[in-house]
């Protein structure tokens, strides 16, 4: 080792003698419930490594969430923080925050996570610590591929990455996708305090949004005729909130096909998917991994998501179940 490197520092900028795995930190993540087996089943089968985070307690089986117990967000902190001071990070998956309060402190460990990243980049050895909040004060998200503008890889080709960086080092920071879950299929709040509005401090942060219909109508807040059905006004408002990508699902919809939608910076696409009978237990935390383990290895944003989409279709037609209620997708 030269330069004053350690082996924690060698590991962390990928040249360790074992191939490294990108890492995906999963923020937040609730126990039990279909987003610890989703995430990580997603996760490592897209190729990257899930990285816990611990944020509530749940009390639930494949149909109902029966109650919600946070844990508290000082426990949030010190549990990521541990993992980003051992581990590169390429990329962050939000979920269930459980409150108010840990929606802040997901939010801080995302602006500290962003601060080391850029010193990292400069060459920099510096621990995250609360003292690096002063330093990322005015740090805003940057996430130019998957543009109109910006030159794309042939299908089927991931973005190549150096030797010296992780795959997830085109983007200027490490990429967010936030899963907002408002409530369980059947209703069940999950959350300690109202839900739309402790996501709120999170969308300024996020490279891509994965809302259902409903989901996406109350993080909008757009009100009006016709305001329910209408995806792009939902679009427009949570872009304008700071999200950068919004993908809005449509399994809440009818018809024959599941349409969804992605609403970009420089660009829109949709995708049609045949409806799948039945209900599934942890869909879109499923989709939203998928996603964030695409995005980490540098896979443009239109290629991640739908390369995502086919995955969690797939992993939906093959789902099995457990017990009476929703079956359980085979990731």
């Amino acid at each position: 080792m030269t330069n004053g490197e350690t082996p924690a520092r060698l590991g962390r900028l990928g040249r360790a003698t074992h191939p490294r795995r990108p890492c995906v930190l999963c923020l937040p993540t609730p126990i039990p419930r279909a987003a610890p087996a989703s995430q990580y089943q997603a996760i490592a089968a897209l190729g990257a490594h899930a990285l816990p985070v611990i944020t509530t307690l749940t009390v639930q089986d494949n149909d109902r969430v029966h109650a919600v117990l946070p844990v508290e967000p000082e426990l949030v902190l010190l549990q990521a923080r541990v993992l980003i001071e051992k581990s590169c990070i390429d990329a962050v998956k939000i979920g269930i925050p459980g409150s108010a309060a840990n929606a802040r402190a997901i939010a801080q460990i995302i602006t500290e996570l962003r601060a080391a990243r850029r010193a990292a980049c400069r060459g920099e050895v510096q621990t995250v610590a609360a003292d690096s909040l002063a330093m990322a004060a005015s740090a805003t998200p940057v996430f130019e591929q998957g543009s109109a503008d910006s030159p794309q890889p042939e299908a089927g080709s991931p973005l190549p990455a150096d030797d010296g960086w992780p795959p997830g080092a085109g983007f200027a920071a490490p990429p967010v996708v936030l899963d907002p879950v408002l409530a369980s299929g059947h209703g069940d709040l999950l959350s300690r305090d109202d839900a739309v509005s402790a996501l709120a401090p999170l969308l300024p942060l996020v490279t891509v949004l994965t809302p259902n219909g409903p989901e996406a109508g109350a993080l909008s807040g757009v009100a009006g005729p016709g305001a329910e059905i209408d995806p792009l006004a939902h679009a427009r408002a949570l872009r304008a909130q700071g999200c950068q990508h919004v993908l809005i699902t449509g399994g809440h919809g009818g018809g024959d096909h599941v349409i969804n939608r992605w609403y970009g910076p420089a660009r829109q696409q949709s995708w049609s998917w045949p409806r799948l009978a039945g209900g599934y237990h942890g869909s879109g935390c499923t989709l939203a991994s998928a996603v964030a383990a695409l995005l980490a290895q540098g896979w443009p944003v239109a290629q991640a998501l739908a390369r995502a989409q086919g995955y969690t279709h797939r992993a939906l037609a093959e789902a099995f179940a457990i017990a009476p209620g929703q079956l359980i997708p085979r990731r």
